[in-house]
């Protein structure tokens, strides 16, 4: 059954937490919090919502720069554990970055994504690919061979072009920037609510 029909959105308040959890989460990794535990009550972890399985991202940004991301497109985890366990690898295991600093922590913004289920998208050209792509609602996945990438829908508040988007979304696969013009490229999208600290 499908995520994105059945599941219901999260409310700005259950948002509020699993931001919290994932910082919180974060300062437990750096030793800064008592018994390497977070402060979030039981009452709010048990939150049947948070039971559910889905695909989950935390992203870090400081001064509006990329910090770390890491996340699960596919729903392998229950929400809760999704975000304590991307919290962690964005923070410390991005390969992109070093290991986040405890002085970094307390500049970091972060923000946590929840994921509907992929499906494929169908096309048959480049041109086709970008009638049916939807900026700033898809979060899109592609993968050749062993190649793979995604960019989770906030990416095209930096990439608003489509054709953009599609090249830096390439490259980041290691694929020629153009490749996606060939219709050879296997394509998905999926959906995301998300929620990020207000500072």
């Amino acid at each position: 059954m499908n995520a994105a029909k059945t599941s219901a959105l999260l409310t700005e308040k259950q948002g509020r937490i699993l931001v919290r959890l994932a910082r919180e989460t974060i300062a437990a990794g750096l030793g800064l919090s008592d018994s390497g535990k977070t402060k979030i009550p039981d009452t709010e972890r048990s939150d049947p919502a948070f039971q559910e399985q889905r695909g989950t991202f935390v992203t870090l940004k400081i001064k509006n720069q990329l910090r770390g991301c890491m996340g699960c497109l596919t729903p392998s985890e229950t929400i809760l554990q999704g975000i304590e366990r991307n919290a962690i690898n964005a923070a410390f295991h991005d390969p992109r970055f070093p290991a986040l600093t405890a002085s970094e922590l307390e500049e970091a913004e972060i923000e946590v994504s929840i994921l509907t289920n992929p499906k494929e998208l169908e096309y048959v050209t480049g041109n086709d690919l970008l009638k049916k792509l939807r900026p700033n609602i898809d979060g899109v996945i592609i993968n050749k061979g062993t190649a793979r990438s995604t960019f989770l829908p906030q990416v095209w508040e930096q990439l608003p072009g489509t054709e953009d988007f599609l090249a830096h979304l390439c490259r980041k696969a290691g694929l020629s920037p153009e490749e996606w013009q060939k219709g050879e490229l296997g394509v998905s999208t999926y959906q995301v609510q998300y929620f990020h600290e207000k500072k």
